[in-house]
């Protein structure tokens, strides 16, 4: 083949240990030769009078790093400080930031991707984390170019949420560890190898496939690392040495070589599962997995003919993506309607699925496109939702809200958590020729009063949280400008208050169709009416594009 092999050293949080780190190093070197280079996943910097005082040494020039280094930037706020620019620079003779996100390409052709710091959990973003425009500016040039196969190095401080899925488990907290961000940004790069650190753990995944068998042509691996922190009490790897020849100068058919104790990938999980859902007419999504042994998604749900024919690729995909996939938490105790991975819910109304909740046409809507927004994992309410399945509900709401708008239309949302075990988010359009926003706010006051509930206004920004704590129940709306309503729920509420509301001769003007029951499809028809409406919903449809 001829293509020299660049020799790599990756290190975990040397957290100010800079002599340590670089005494090992030499040794290392002086064993088995020198390498190219010398990258560092983490915190770098230390914060203690001793850590501060040995990195004068090497920012003075007193000390110099024995190999070209390249570090991450912040991952805590104490740390900050170190870093001049945003950009990336020399900080010492041969120790280089790389910067708070890019693309690192070496003279050799390897090609680096990079992010600094932790997922930022409030706007604006503290210096030291990163948002979601930071990931969107990374990925888009990359996959942009229709020969991107991915890279050949990605770099992160944080672990990549769900990375153990599939595959060996690490000796961590796996329900505090990890950002579901960084775990999407390893799965659109398709890095060959990813590392990370922060956990104090030395963790090295077994290695996963970046294709679906019997679906896709074959790609290469991805191996994930995570090493501890340097000189750490437990003498765990926190170095990690290896070879590798850049992907643009590999032939193919070796780049795309599987080892034998390759697993499936870790974060394909919910994307599978959308796959097979919209598959085409001639096969079901079998997630009740009657045959397979053990109910929902664990027992290895797969691809299936709905009618006799092809019962040889059955077989095939019976050991399929699905092997072993993790349950996804919370689960119900008993049969749920709308958990997606119940064998209750009803597949064919689905007209969208993100990595945490899915889009759904109601089950004999007030109108042809009245949806429902849908957590994947089982929760009863928006309150108990975790921060991530919020942050995609509320782009499912902003996504609903252009689609409606394209129509004439403006969208009231509302939620009953009463006499419910599945949080369902109702949101059903009202054309803008028929009432005003004030009008629908009149109606649901007018109504509760004449029903004696207190129906009140909360702030905007008000956390719904701050006002109801998980198990209490309550009925909500939000209207388009913003503008929220709440009932707490003491004793008997009305099931049907919120269509009642909407169908009423003050908004809809469809008072037949306030009762859901009396609104019912055949199968036949809903299956023509989510077809439409998942047609028409798909160019504002965020959740395919990931």
């Amino acid at each position: 083949m001829g293509e020299q092999p660049v020799r790599v050293l990756v290190c975990g949080d040397v957290e100010g240990r800079l002599t340590a780190l670089f005494n090992r190093v030499q040794t290392i070197q002086k064993k088995t030769g020198q390498f190219d280079l010398l990258l560092c996943v983490g915190e770098f910097f230390g914060t203690t009078p001793e850590a501060e005082a040995e990195w004068q040494q090497y920012k003075t020039g007193a000390k110099k790093a024995p190999i070209s280094t390249y570090i991450l930037g912040a991952a805590g706020q104490e740390t900050v400080k170190n870093f001049p620019s945003a950009d990336g620079c020399e900080l010492a003779d041969n120790i280089t930031y790389l910067g708070r996100r890019g693309v690192f390409t070496g003279v050799s052709g390897l090609q680096i991707a990079y992010v600094s710091g932790r997922e930022a959990l409030q706007e604006p973003a503290p210096a030291h984390c990163f948002t979601s425009k930071d990931l969107s500016a990374l990925v888009a040039p990359l996959t942009s170019s229709s020969k991107f196969r991915g890279v050949d190095i990605l770099l992160t401080s944080q672990w990549p949420r769900g990375v153990w899925h599939y595959g060996n488990n690490p000796e961590v907290n796996t329900k505090f560890c990890g950002s579901g961000s960084v775990a999407s940004l390893a799965d659109k790069l398709k890095p060959r190898y990813h590392f990370a650190a922060l956990e104090g753990a030395h963790y090295e995944r077994l290695p996963y496939r970046n294709h679906i068998v019997l679906q896709e042509n074959a790609q290469h691996v991805s191996r994930f690392i995570a090493l501890a922190t340097v000189n750490n009490p437990g003498k765990k790897k926190y170095l990690y040495a290896f070879n590798i020849i850049p992907m643009k100068t590999m032939d193919a058919s070796e780049l795309v070589k599987q080892p034998q104790d390759v697993t499936e990938n870790p974060y394909r999980k919910v994307a599978q599962i959308k796959k097979l859902i919209f598959v085409s007419p001639q096969f079901f999504f079998d997630l009740s997995n009657k045959r397979g042994g053990g109910g929902g998604p664990r027992g290895g749900g797969r691809k299936r003919y709905s009618d006799g024919e092809g019962r040889g690729r059955d077989q095939q995909h019976r050991d399929g993506p699905f092997q072993g996939q993790p349950k996804l938490p919370p689960q119900p105790t008993g049969p749920c309607w709308f958990c997606l991975a119940s064998p209750q819910v009803e597949k064919h109304l689905v007209i969208s699925i993100g990595s945490h909740c899915y889009l759904a046409m109601a089950k004999g809507g007030l109108t042809p496109d009245h949806m429902l927004i849908l957590p994947i994992g089982h929760y009863q309410s928006v309150v108990e939702l975790s921060s991530e399945v919020v942050v995609e509900m509320e782009k499912y709401k902003s996504a609903l809200k252009s689609f409606y708008k394209s129509k004439g239309e403006r969208c009231v949302l509302f939620e009953r958590n009463y006499r419910s075990q599945h949080l369902q988010l109702q949101v059903v359009p009202v054309p803008l020729d028929r009432c005003a926003t004030e009008d629908i706010k009149e109606a649901f006051m007018v109504q509760a009063q004449e029903q004696q509930m207190e129906l009140m206004e909360i702030p905007e920004h008000t956390d719904l949280k701050q006002i109801a704590p998980p198990g209490t129940p309550y009925f909500y709306v939000e209207l388009d400008s913003g503008e929220k309503l709440y009932h707490r729920i003491q004793k008997h509420f009305p099931l049907q208050f919120g269509r009642e509301v909407l169908a009423s001769e003050a908004v809809l003007n469809i008072p037949t169709r306030a009762d859901w029951k009396e609104c019912k499809q055949s199968r036949e028809e809903e299956e023509e009416s989510c077809k439409q409406l998942r047609d028409d919903f798909q160019p504002y449809d965020f959740a395919l594009d990931d």
